[in-house]
C-alpha cells in the first residue's frame, strides 16, 4: 500500500545510518530481496548487500556523509539529489588513505513498498571523488 509519508521516513532513515555508521538499520528499511540497479563492485542484494558496501566505504571514510539537497516523492519513489562528503581515511578499492577529502554530487531514485527499499538507482560523481582523492 501507498504511503508517501511513510516512504519518505523511511529514505531519511536510510540517509541517518549512512550518517551515523548504525547500518543495522537497514534490516528495518531495506527488503531482503532488495535490487540495487547500480550496485557498488561485489555488491549483493537485500540489507546485507547495502550493510557490505557502506561498511566499505565508512571503513574508508570514516566521516561520510550524505546531505539531502532536495527531495520529491510520488505513490511509490522517493527521489533526490545530494552531496557526499568524506576523507580519505582508510583502504579504498585498492588504494590507502590518502588524508584527503571529496566533496560530489549525485542524485538517486528509491521505490518502496509497505515502507522498504525495493529498488534502487542512482549515481554519484565516482570520477570527481577519485580526481579529488588523486586516484584518477
Amino acid at each position: 500500500m501507498f504511503d508517501k509519508k511513510t516512504n519518505i521516513a523511511s529514505q531519511e532513515a536510510f540517509g541517518e545510518a549512512v550518517n551515523t555508521g548504525n547500518l543495522d538499520a537497514f534490516d528495518q528499511l531495506v527488503a531482503p530481496d532488495a535490487v540495487d540497479h547500480d550496485p557498488a563492485p561485489g555488491q549483493g542484494n537485500g540489507p546485507e548487500g547495502f550493510k557490505a558496501m557502506f561498511t566499505d566505504m565508512r571503513t574508508a571514510f570514516p566521516d561520510l556523509h550524505v546531505e539531502v539537497e532536495t527531495l520529491v516523492a510520488d505513490d511509490d519513489q522517493v527521489a533526490f539529489a545530494y552531496t557526499l562528503t568524506g576523507t580519505h581515511n582508510g583502504p579504498f578499492q585498492g588504494h590507502d588513505a590518502t588524508g584527503k577529502a571529496f566533496k560530489v554530487r549525485g542524485v538517486q531514485i528509491s521505490k518502496f513498498a509497505d515502507g522498504k527499499l525495493v529498488e534502487r538507482w542512482g549515481s554519484s560523481d565516482e570520477l570527481g571523488m577519485m580526481t579529488q582523492l588523486g586516484l584518477a
